[in-house]
Order: structure tokens, then sequence, then C-alpha cells
């Protein structure tokens, strides 16, 4: 069977794909950064238990909600909580497993940290763009990620799940 390539317009876009999924973390990283001294991913995971029913969540949907494999939630969360900002508890529901709560002062960080958040993705992400390809970029990933995940085994659902 023949080698298929990329064709000349795939390559373009695997390669200016590859770009942005360095660029846009980074800046998002160092905008948090100068705000809040704080990484992308712990904002995440911040933003994730700012959501949540009661402003907590099982460490094992936090890490999937955060995209991070739980030994590396496991630290975010540690450096988090030396800070203050999340506490972690036993499960009231079955006692067996661990979930993590964002304290007052974690919520007052969210609260001052998000606007500036929010106006950075805007600035790198959909400034740039019509609402056209607004739309476009969005139906395109999203046909991506049900290639990705077609059972939706490996992503969050907005409802049943969602506590």
């Amino acid at each position: 069977m023949a080698q298929r390539w990329l064709d000349e317009e795939q390559q373009r876009t695997w390669r200016t794909w590859l770009s942005v999924a360095e660029l846009l973390p980074r800046v998002l990283d160092a905008q948090l950064q100068r705000d809040a001294g704080l990484s992308h991913a712990a904002y995440v995971v911040l933003a994730m238990l700012s959501e949540a029913p009661g402003r907590s969540r099982r460490m094992s949907d936090l890490a999937r909600r955060a995209n991070q494999s739980q030994s590396r939630l496991s630290h975010t969360v540690a450096r988090l909580e030396e800070r203050g900002w999340v506490r972690r508890e036993r499960s009231t529901e079955d006692g067996r497993g661990n979930v993590a709560v964002l304290t007052d002062a974690g919520w007052d960080v969210v609260r001052s940290v998000a606007p500036g958040h929010v106006d950075a993705v805007r600035a790198a992400l959909f400034d740039p763009l019509t609402e056209e390809q607004t739309r476009a970029l969005g139906d395109a990933l999203q046909t991506v990620l049900d290639g990705l995940d077609p059972d939706h085994r490996l992503r969050f659902r907005e409802g049943a799940d969602a506590g």
C-alpha cells in the first residue's frame, strides 16, 4: 500500500495548528503569571472548581475537566493548597474518594483574575476572527473532537456529570 502524505494544504494547516497549540497556552500563561503568579493549568483547576456546585469536585472528575493526569492534578492542587486557595477533603458521598474544594480565598482569586483572562483569550483567539470564522473554527474543532472521542468517554458532559 502506498504511503499517504499530507497534501500542501493539510501540511500548512497542520503546521499552523502546531504553532497555535504551542503559542496560545504560552500567551495565556504569561497573562496569568503577570496578573496572579499563576499557571494556566492552575487557573483551569480553580475555574473548574468555581463552576461546580459547592465549589468542589471529586479529584478524578477534576482531573478530567482540567485535562490533567491524576498525578499532575495532585501536584497542582498541592501548590494551590499551599497558597490557601484549595483544600482537599474526603468525599462525603462514599468516604473513599477525595474532593478538592475552592476556598473563599481561591474564589476571590478566580473573581479577580477571570476578567483579565477572558480579555486575553478574546484578544488571542477570537478578536482576529470574524463571526463566520469563529463559527467555522468551532465546527471544525467539534468535528475533530468527535473523531478523537467518538463515544464521549474522554470528555465531560455538561449536564449529567457536571456536578
